[in-house]
């Protein structure tokens, strides 16, 4: 059963590796590659972009009435999403080296980059830069859980849950109280994969301290 596990889920890294790729090829076809994190269109790209730019006052004359009027509910949300972004952050960086934990690298889950496309005005690029943050953040945070919940709770659910993390599969079986007990401290410390990743550029650590055990730690 765990071989069968750890198959699906090398070929999970597989089909990963395989969209890297495709998105990477999205580059040449709309003229477009990355310097220093900087989206740089072509010249001819630019042009192209700026003849499909709808102005402002167009945008809001084909937009919905109440969907202008819903438009302060949704900003709403960014106050409480920036307060989750401090609250995590200062968690992350003062936990995470106590309990030995890699860190999540933030610019790899939040990205913003949609304000480069000349073919969208003002309100658009606004509305791009604020859901790329948001989602990013949700992601940021989601893996900080997910790292977190694999240090203190590593025990799959007995019920299906909609999505899974990626630290779920390391999880220990729902009910399994030997293995837990004797495999606890040393699930704790399996972050090797992510380790392997930073080692790649794909992951960062804010230098962890050695791992605790349960009685130090609560």
């Amino acid at each position: 059963m765990e071989n069968r596990i750890q198959e699906l889920i090398e070929r999970i890294k597989d089909l990963e590796k395989e969209l890297t790729e495709e998105i990477q090829q999205k580059q040449q076809e709309f003229a477009y590659r990355i310097k220093d994190r900087k989206v740089i269109f072509t010249r001819e790209a630019r042009q192209r972009h700026r003849r499909l730019i709808k102005s402002l006052r167009r945008f809001l004359y084909e937009s919905r009435l109440l969907v202008i009027l819903t438009a302060p509910v949704i900003w709403a949300c960014l106050l409480p999403a920036v307060l989750l972004d401090i609250f995590v952050s200062i968690y992350h960086a003062i936990c995470f080296p106590v309990y030995g934990i890699p860190g999540v690298r933030r610019r790899d889950h939040i990205v913003i980059d949609r304000h480069y496309l000349s073919y969208l005005n003002f309100i658009e690029k606004l509305n791009c830069v604020y859901c790329g943050y948001v989602n990013g953040l949700i992601s940021y945070t989601r893996e900080i859980a997910a790292r977190t919940e694999q240090y203190w709770c590593p025990i799959k659910h007995a019920r299906r849950t909609a999505a899974i993390h990626s630290r779920y599969h390391k999880f220990l079986e729902f009910g399994d109280g030997e293995n837990y007990r004797q495999e606890l401290e040393k699930l704790r410390r399996d972050f090797k994969d992510i380790d392997e990743g930073a080692n790649n550029g794909r992951d960062s650590s804010p230098s962890p301290a050695p791992a605790r055990s349960p009685s130090k730690n609560r």
